[in-house]
């Protein structure tokens, strides 16, 4: 039976399709504040939610042992809480789901002898980054449970961060047994998207300061972070030292990421622009016009976002783009490697 066959390459899409939903709903999570709305984690029991109204005020009991209902949501009435329980219980299962579509057609495929050797070896990768993704999510969860009544934006930039990531490194597998014949056409163009992705995941990482610091609710104006100043004088003001307004302050990290925008934007014109004058295979050329795109179509949803103070809705469009973005420029990057 040949291996790393078709059903092994449907088994890695949609690993990526579920990350990229997990992704979607954690992101409706954090937007609609029910990240802390489950304090404790088990791992079975937890798959089924409240069923009666003695659960659901057990659950309610409990929530309110901890900052975000005593500091901001003593107003919270039951029903109240059942709305943002929802979503963090649904990003939970699919969560679960996902490490039990990839780890149980895994054990088959092994036993059935379906993987090669190398496939093998990615494979035991994405599953140590799937229960690293699924640590991260509780580690995140644990920092809004002491003082403060939100998580931690580092801890929330390292679960989101390592999504995207799990999620490309996945697609990348799948590339490898789609198009087994990758062949290297221009190490330079090769190179800047390297450099291109690299940038587009520190702007995730910036994108995730921004959720995480809430820093979108301010400065709702462009190209200007206020009328007539470019850089808003709270970006070298807010804190000292200087260095934490750009990973700390509300303003500094909302400026870093203006400013990254319109790097990964430039990137993108410089590889298409330098790509036009090559002789370069269809997929290649596709690849690399999907990420001008992708490119233009998440600056305007970025835009749109600052400018109506990021509406649910549209805060998760902007971060769909993102994801599409990273897909563009992961398919481009496997077209030009080996």
């Amino acid at each position: 039976m040949k291996k790393d066959s078709k059903p092994v390459i449907y088994w890695l899409l949609i690993g990526c399709f579920l990350i990229f939903v997990m992704v979607v709903v954690g992101g409706i999570t954090r937007l609609t504040h029910s990240g802390l709305s489950i304090s404790n984690y088990k791992l079975i029991s937890g798959t089924i939610p409240p069923l009666n109204e003695v659960e659901w005020q057990e659950a309610f009991d409990l929530y309110k042992q901890y900052p975000e209902y005593q500091k901001l949501n003593s107003s919270f009435t039951l029903e109240d809480f059942k709305s943002i329980y929802f979503w963090e219980w649904l990003h939970r299962v699919i969560g679960r789901l996902i490490g039990l579509v990839f780890i149980i057609p895994f054990i088959y495929f092994l036993i059935k002898k379906r993987l090669s050797k190398p496939t093998i070896k990615k494979s035991v990768i994405l599953l140590i980054l799937g229960g690293f993704q699924g640590f991260l999510g509780w580690y995140m969860v644990k920092s809004g449970l002491i003082d403060r009544p939100d998580v931690s934006h580092y801890r929330l930039a390292a679960h989101l961060t390592t999504a995207f990531i799990t999620f490309a490194y996945t697609f990348w597998v799948a590339l490898d047994l789609v198009f087994p014949d990758k062949k290297e056409i221009d190490k330079k163009l090769r190179n800047l998207i390297r450099f291109g992705l690299g940038i587009l995941l520190l702007q995730i990482i910036y994108g995730a300061f921004v959720a995480g610091l809430d820093a979108g609710f301010i400065h709702n104006h462009w190209p200007m972070m206020s009328e007539g100043q470019f850089m808003h004088h709270t970006v070298y003001s807010e804190q000292d030292p200087l260095y934490k307004n750009f990973i700390e302050g509300k303003s500094g990290v909302q400026f870093v990421h203006r400013i990254l925008a319109y790097v990964v934007v430039l990137l993108v014109i410089v590889i298409w622009n330098r790509a036009r004058k090559k002789q370069l295979s269809l997929l290649q050329i596709k690849g690399i016009n999907a990420m001008l795109i992708m490119v233009g179509l998440q600056f305007i949803l970025g835009v749109m976002t600052i400018l109506l103070q990021v509406p649910v809705w549209l805060g998760v469009a902007h971060q769909v783009g993102a994801f599409f973005l990273l897909s563009a420029m992961t398919f481009t990057l496997h077209r030009f490697s080996k």
